[in-house]
């Protein structure tokens, strides 16, 4: 499997689930057979702080860390951090800050919307259903995990 990296970058706020979204979609990558690398950054450890994760994966990744203007999907839970992070995107990539406008009209409950946002994102990436199933269920086990593949598919058709 030949194939460029796909470089990927949550951000949000502390409390919103940007670094839990960020673990699911590395689990998915790696469970597709991709190599994979993370990293996060806490701008404040408590919640409502800045909070960012890089996530990147293909054949070979030799670096977790996304360079400005190189992100080719942003995935921002929050304004303002969408509005701070936008730099990262490379041009002609994705802002995928729409879908979360989306899941507000929905009325979506707060704690699903990183479970949301991952299903869009899904729906931009050449990863199979399984390997999202199974990171999905890796990551949430016994918590609310029948909910978040409900929403997580919500999400991949809407993106779709």
């Amino acid at each position: 499997m030949t194939m460029n990296t796909t470089n990927i970058l949550f951000c949000g706020t502390g409390g919103q689930g940007v670094l839990k979204a960020a673990e699911v979609c590395g689990w998915a990558a790696v469970f597709a057979g991709f190599h994979a690398k993370k990293s996060e950054v806490h701008g404040m450890a408590q919640r409502g702080g800045s909070v960012e994760s890089h996530v990147r994966f293909g054949e070979n990744v030799f670096s977790p860390l996304i360079p400005k203007g190189k992100a080719d999907i942003l995935v921002a839970f929050h304004s303002g951090e969408e509005e701070r992070m936008r730099s990262f995107l490379k041009e002609g990539g994705i802002n995928l800050f729409s879908f979360m406008i989306k899941a507000h009209q929905k009325e979506m409950p707060a704690m699903f919307l990183n479970t949301y946002l991952l299903g869009v994102l899904a729906g931009y990436l050449p990863l199979p259903e399984a390997a999202w199933l199974k990171a999905l269920e890796h990551e949430f086990q016994n918590k609310k995990l029948k909910e978040n593949i409900a929403v997580f598919l919500d999400g991949w058709k809407d993106a779709k």
